[in-house]
């Protein structure tokens, strides 16, 4: 049975690389092994999975499924990729695992590893079948297969740098595709949990000619897949995917921990386009009083120059409590730096801050500097991680969570929300660049962040 049940032979590999965790019923799996059914019987050539994350993808498509092509015809020659070295090297390891328990070579004994061949990137049969593991944007030069599977080709904390994405796109384009052996019957296969709206599944399903499986964690309308020939996996709106490891409950807390945006991506197989939805203005809480004896905290955002068609230079005087975060002031304006470092000094000695945030590139670090060398200023510069809209992506749900403050009324408070409303696209950042910074300093202060005290 194991050997015609792709399905049923993923939950006995389940059990040997990961002995330890008790299987939860996955009726989804049936769905995608049917999927991969057929590109095993040379119907179905292109093929996208979408699922949310932990919902036995690799197990499945990675590891699973090319073992079970193996086991069929040792001659099958397979290419696997990931975005991480790590992730690569772990499914590699686990098909070996596979190829080696007792249970599989009984199963199908003609399949026996060659002994000069058997690395962690390249797992090789005596009947010169293989599995070669390779990363994204990793070299694939004279190697070819019988089917290419890319699992997870973005690092979601590099998703929505467009140059992270553009090289991964590339990459597949001109490198990945091209390794097929049979270009009329190879296989393709993408399994992934969506990032971006140009990620690659959209990139893919843009271009067309590609089957599209796709399971959100809560189905948003009814759903049948089939499993079998007159069997299906149904679901009606609302339902779970795999109810008994993800429940309402559980997804609830991961919509909160994630925010709106990356649950919609990653959950949902949903993302939405950036312009002007990444920080809705709706998400802001409002003051009336500024909260008393809260621990103030100044982040600024430096330009580069102060001429007229630069980017204004911009500080959010923040007030740190157990509540959240309430912005007090904005001084934003062009400055060249002289300006700059005496306005940098007058709200130091307004406000009495406990730190001064300033990012440690540009002319926020010869502003960190000087600032530095003058008594009672606890300067602290920062190495941004990331591009800008990775950052304030980052931070996001601390906002969506009710834990921003913004005043009733404030002379500066209309450009803000107009800024933050449309960012990233809009003509200026500086304010949602010092609103970022603040936020990931104030979240990752607990537990140890690598910031310089000047």
């Amino acid at each position: 049975m194991l050997g015609r049940d792709l399905a049923a032979f993923a939950v006995r590999t389940f059990g040997t690389v990961d002995p330890g965790t008790r299987y939860l019923r996955a009726p989804h799996a049936w769905a995608i092994a049917e999927r991969l059914e057929a590109c095993a019987r040379g119907e179905t050539t292109r093929l996208i999975v979408n699922l949310p994350p932990r919902s036995m993808k690799s197990i499945l498509v990675s590891v699973a499924w090319p073992a079970w092509l193996i086991g069929r015809d040792p001659a099958t020659r397979i290419m696997a990729a990931s975005y991480s070295e790590r992730l690569a090297v772990k499914h590699a390891l686990d098909f070996r695992l596979v190829l080696g328990s007792a249970w599989y070579r009984s199963l199908f004994p003609g399949v026996a590893l060659a002994p000069d061949q058997n690395e962690k990137h390249k797992i090789q049969t005596t009947a010169r079948g293989h599995r070669i593991a390779t990363t994204v944007g990793g070299t694939a030069t004279g190697e070819g297969a019988d089917v290419l599977i890319v699992d997870d080709p973005h690092n979601p904390r590099q998703a929505l740098s467009e140059a992270q994405r553009r090289a991964a796109l590339d990459w597949f384009d001109q490198t990945f595709a091209t390794r097929l052996n049979d270009k009329r019957r190879g296989a393709i296969v993408v399994a992934m949990q969506r990032l971006h709206v140009e990620d690659l599944t959209g990139h893919l399903l843009k271009k067309g000619g590609w089957e599209h499986l796709c399971l959100p964690a809560e189905a948003e309308a009814p759903e049948r897949h089939p499993v079998a020939p007159g069997r299906f996996f149904e679901r009606a709106a609302g339902e779970p995917l795999q109810p008994a490891r993800e429940g309402p409950a559980e997804l609830a807390r991961a919509r909160q921990e994630l925010g709106s945006y990356a649950y919609a991506a990653q959950y949902q197989q949903r993302p939405v386009p950036l312009a002007g939805g990444m920080v809705p203005v709706a998400w802001f809480r409002r003051y009336r009083a500024a909260p008393a004896g809260a621990r103030i905290v100044l982040s600024w955002d430096t330009a580069s120059k102060g001429r007229a068609h630069n980017d204004p230079s911009a500080c959010g005087v923040w007030a740190e409590t157990a509540a959240g975060h309430f912005l007090l002031d904005v001084v934003r304006r062009r400055m060249d730096y002289p300006e700059l470092r005496r306005s940098a000094l007058a709200l130091a000695a307004k406000w009495r801050p406990a730190a001064v945030l300033i990012e440690d590139q540009a002319s926020g670090q010869a502003l960190a500097q000087d600032l530095a060398r003058e008594p009672g200023v606890p300067v602290i510069a920062l190495r941004p991680e990331g591009d800008k809209a990775t950052r304030m992506a980052r931070v996001s749900p601390t906002i969506e969570a009710g834990r921003v403050f913004l005043p009733e009324r404030a002379p500066w408070l209309a450009d803000y929300e107009a800024e933050l409303a449309s960012f990233p696209e809009g003509a200026h950042d500086d304010q949602a660049d010092m609103t970022s910074q603040y936020l990931a300093w104030a979240r990752a202060r607990a537990t140890g962040p690598r910031v310089r005290r000047l």
